[in-house]
Formats: structure tokens, sequence, C-alpha cells
């Protein structure tokens, strides 16, 4: 089956438009209308639903688009393998952003560091997509926050993150940060619990953001607090850009490697799970400071 095919399928699904699709793919919007048929007659199912103003999957096309993305990733991993040699060694990691916020950037550093022939594709996903990844072997190895219990995937905890209230405004109490301007940062189901736990009686934040380094950002830019973790706004609290809420409870997390039980890379992958246990336990590293060239 052609490559473009499932690039294209994807691509449509994904922007639920033909003339997008067309246009980041660079071909024409008859090439994308051509290419589904193609792929549908192929199939012998349709895989898409076209209505006027409104594309949407199949029953048939929501359970081959499982396969396309596998295959596609399994095209990209091959491709990169042979182009590296015998010699060379190979891994597809992934993580959540949740995690990529906690460290695992400086991670890939010190790995690439240590490893400089090991060839890594990096990727960042949901939870859900990162553990389906994994079992679909588009990924060898996955950093999570809160990892599945199935048996065929091995769980090691390599570090313990503390999240603490951190405010733009100094020497304030837990009840005037978690007032206007506090934020609520998505760290998981089991830290939203606690959260409400140490805190039944605070109202609903009007704002939530993912991403803790944008949250961070937004506070720095506006003012406010919201949950981080301790180690990543090091440099903030240092330099008096944040403070920590007084009387605020930090919450434990811990940060898992998740990888298949069966797989013939288990040493590397012992490797440099290591390493982020070396990495995440250290003091953040210093954030270089941009220079004009």
């Amino acid at each position: 089956m052609d490559i473009e095919l499932l690039r294209t399928f994807l691509e449509v699904e994904r922007l639920r438009h033909f003339r997008k699709a067309s246009e980041e793919l660079f071909v024409t919007q008859a090439a994308v209308s051509s290419r589904i048929k193609l792929l549908e007659e192929t199939l012998g199912v349709p895989l898409f639903i076209r209505q006027k103003r409104q594309i949407d999957l199949t029953p048939e096309g929501h359970r081959f688009k499982r396969y396309a993305e596998r295959l596609i990733a399994e095209w990209r991993k091959a491709r990169h393998d042979v182009s590296l040699g015998q010699t060379a060694s190979q891994l597809a990691v992934g993580g959540t952003i949740r995690v990529w916020d906690a460290g695992m950037q400086e991670w890939v550093h010190d790995v690439h560091r240590t490893y400089p022939e090991l060839a890594l594709i990096l990727e960042y996903h949901t939870p859900e997509t990162l553990i389906r990844k994994l079992l679909d072997g588009q990924l060898d190895l996955g950093f999570i926050l809160e990892p599945p219990q199935i048996d065929i995937i091995n769980i090691v905890q390599v570090a313990e993150l503390e999240l603490v209230m951190a405010s733009t405004r100094p020497d304030v109490t837990v009840d005037e940060a978690m007032g206007d301007g506090y934020i609520s940062v998505d760290w998981g189901l089991s830290a939203a619990l606690q959260h409400r736990r140490l805190y039944p009686d605070a109202v609903e934040p009007s704002i939530r953001i993912a991403n803790a380094s944008v949250a961070l950002d937004f506070i720095l830019e506006f003012g406010g607090a919201a949950y981080f973790s301790g180690r990543e706004i090091a440099d903030e609290i240092k330099s008096g850009d944040v403070f920590l809420v007084r009387g605020a409870q930090p919450i434990p997390r811990s940060v898992y490697a998740i990888h298949p039980v069966r797989t013939d890379r288990l040493e590397l992958i012992n490797d440099v799970i290591s390493e982020f246990k070396y990495r995440v336990s250290l003091p953040k590293r210093p954030r270089r400071k941009k220079t004009d060239s």
C-alpha cells in the first residue's frame, strides 16, 4: 500500500477538510480526493461520511485510523533505522506534557551526551495515546505520571516530584493566593483529588491550563498563583519573580517509566532510565540566557 495514501487519510481525518488537507500535503484537492477514493476501493469500505459542510469518519474509518497511525510510525522508524547503518541504535521515547514540564527535556540532553551515537525519536502525547503507542510497538519507552496497570507493561518509578503553590505576590496566604488570578494546572487526576482534599472550600478557578510552562508564563505576564513542580520554578524563586505561598501544602507526584515487558532493547532501556533518575534527582540546571547574534 502506498504510504502517501495513509498520510493523506490521516490528514483528512485530522483536519476534516479535503482542501485544508491538500494545502498541508502540497497537492491539489483533486489529488487528495483521488487518493482517498483509491484507499477506499483498496479496502472495500467507505472511510468518510461526506456531508454538505462536514466530513466524519465511518465506523470502518475509526477502526482503520489506528492501523494507519501504526503503519506510518513503523515506516518512519524503518527509514530512520535503515539510514543509521548497522552499528547505531535507535530508541523511540514518548512522554506526557506533564513529564516534559517536570524535567524530561534535561534528561534528553543528558542521554544524548552519554550516548551520542543513540538515535532518538522523541514525542509527547496524552496519557491515553502514549499507552496505545507503547502497546502498538510505536514507542519503546514512555514516561508518565499515572501508569496503567497492564500485565505486559513494566512500570519503574524514576522520580519523586513536589508540586508547590507559588504566587507572583510575596508573603501571601493560601486564601489570598487562591482568590483572583489563581490558575488550575492539570497535573493529573490524583493531583486534582489531593488538591480538592486540601482545599475543599476553594472556589473553582476561572482559568485552567494543561501545560505548567504555559501557566508559569501566564502568571509572570498577568500575575496570579498556581501549583508548579518545585524544581521547575527554582530560577524564578531565586530571581524573585515568584514566591512560595505561605501555609500551602505540597502535593507529591511520582514519575514512572513504562516499557513493554518483552523487548529486545531492555538493557538500553534500563540504562537510559537510570539517566532519568540521576537527572531528576538533581537541582534544575539554570536556563541559558539568550544572546543577540
